[in-house]
């Protein structure tokens, strides 16, 4: 299952044997954290803070710009959106609020396996069974929610470059159309996956 859902990286770092449930608890206090700090010289002390921890777990270069490469583009248009209706400081705080965010999370993703975060989720969600629901399924569905919003905006990034390839990078269609296919291939690709596995039902 850590194969099908997640970007584990195998390591023996001080945050890969932290339990899940205090990579999550901690994943949830720095992002309202990140919230509540408004000056860019401050998210920009956090951004430090963040490629620090990084360094701390080893995870080496290549996994952590992985993390953050998908949402370049977002970036790019939540920065220039924020320039037009904010000022550039407001820009630079929003944007970078959103970058730390998704690197936090990877980083989660990165030095936790899938199975122990599934577990965790399990245990937080066991008073779903009183009112019918299945704290398994549910933990499933959240772990695969976290992990498709990487691989969609890897989807994009891919999308993205072949329309500058094409040179169409401005054409909606030509952006929306394969983005979607993609999606849902990779969400067939994902349900055949879980039906081998017996979660088809």
């Amino acid at each position: 299952m850590n194969g099908l859902t997640g970007a584990y990286v195998p390591g023996s770092s001080v945050l890969h044997r932290l339990p899940a449930g205090a990579k999550l608890a901690g994943l949830a206090a720095a992002c309202t954290v990140l919230v509540l700090l408004r000056a860019p010289v401050a998210l920009a002390a956090a951004g430090v803070l963040v490629a620090a921890l990084y360094a701390l777990s080893r995870v080496g270069v290549a996994a952590a710009w992985a993390q953050v490469r998908p949402v370049r583009w977002f970036a790019m248009v939540l920065f220039g959106m924020q320039l037009v209706f904010a000022d550039l400081d407001g820009a630079i705080s929003t944007t970078l609020r959103v970058v730390l965010a998704v690197a936090l999370a990877g980083l989660v993703t990165l030095t936790t396996r899938t199975a122990a975060m599934m577990r965790t989720l399990e245990r937080c969600l066991s008073p779903a069974r009183f009112v019918g629901l299945d704290p398994f399924r549910l933990s499933l569905l959240l772990s695969l929610t976290v992990r498709s919003v990487p691989v969609v905006a890897s989807l994009a990034g891919r999308v993205r470059e072949a329309q500058r390839a094409r040179g169409v990078e401005r054409s909606l269609r030509a952006f929306a159309v394969p983005l979607v296919v993609s999606s849902l291939r990779h969400a067939d690709a994902l349900g055949e996956a879980l039906s081998a596995r017996g979660l088809d039902d």
